[in-house]
């Protein structure tokens, strides 16, 4: 990936705003002096300070310095208001939305005179692994798309989707972590009733995970090719994954048709 050219300012140093500001830097995609944080916290600051990047106390402050790309990292309960007291710094400038559940109607109403872009990014993001999808609105060009896959592709991977599109994406990649967590746990459990030490276990587990991760992502073969590799005729493996494939199947489509449900009603209010 290219080094961004773009500078990037990003209001709201949190949990996802901090991870953005630091992942821009610490994957190497920008240059410290191209990304700006500001946030009330000193002590969120001081952490971003350290690598580099410019920080402020002010959204206003930041915004005067010019930057061309500005991230809303903020919650979607407080978005209005911080919108209000910064849109007029915000015209002709891409702004990327992070605030789930605010659709682009939405955010181009609070921005009319920007180039808005919303993205879902998961919580992976933290450790340059994460999965973003991005989804551009009506005034943004192809530029700006290109810039947003920059920046998110800089903290694991990012697509481009529509926005109807997203509910789904949301049921399956940002609730992906828990899930993906639970079956660690469940893994887990099954080791220690066996015998095992559970804290080797889980690190064994959690090691595994990671490594079957890497693989398929290096060599992109289909998650099934893989698992017929590992799978020898009429052995052990086989046998697990005969008692485990029907009903793993069947609980993970339900949580996935339950978290759009869930979705679904959020939005209805």
């Amino acid at each position: 990936m290219g080094k961004l050219s773009s500078t990037v300012a990003v209001v709201g140093a949190g949990s996802m705003g901090g991870a953005i500001a630091s992942g821009l830097v610490v994957s190497g995609v920008a240059e410290p002096s191209r990304v700006m944080a500001c946030d009330p916290s000193q002590e969120k600051l001081a952490l971003l300070g350290e690598k580099g990047i410019q920080t402020f106390d002010d959204a206003a402050r930041m915004l005067a310095a010019d930057p061309d790309v500005v991230v809303l990292a903020v919650k979607p309960q407080v978005l209005p208001a911080v919108v209000s007291g910064i849109a007029d710094k915000l015209v002709d400038r891409e702004v990327i939305s992070i605030a789930a559940g605010v659709p682009l109607a939405t955010l181009e109403g609070l921005l009319p005179m920007s180039r808005v872009i919303r993205v879902m990014p998961n919580l992976p993001v933290q450790v340059l692994s994460g999965a973003t999808a991005v989804c551009p609105g009506g005034r943004s060009s192809a530029e700006d798309v290109h810039v947003a896959l920059q920046i998110f592709g800089a903290l694991g991977t990012a697509k481009v989707m529509r926005e109807d599109q997203l509910d789904a994406e949301g049921a399956v990649v940002s609730c992906g972590p828990a899930y993906v967590a639970l079956f660690v746990d469940l893994l887990t459990r099954a080791g220690i009733e066996n015998g095992l030490p559970a804290s080797d276990c889980r690190e064994m587990v959690l090691s595994t995970m990671r490594g079957v991760c890497t693989q398929l992502l290096e060599s992109g073969e289909h998650p099934r090719v893989y698992m017929e590799r590992v799978t020898s005729p009429g052995g052990t493996t086989a046998a697990g994954l005969r008692a485990m494939e029907s009903q793993l199947s069947y609980s993970v489509y339900e949580a996935a048709d339950a978290a759009l449900e869930r979705t679904r009603e959020l939005a209805k209010g």
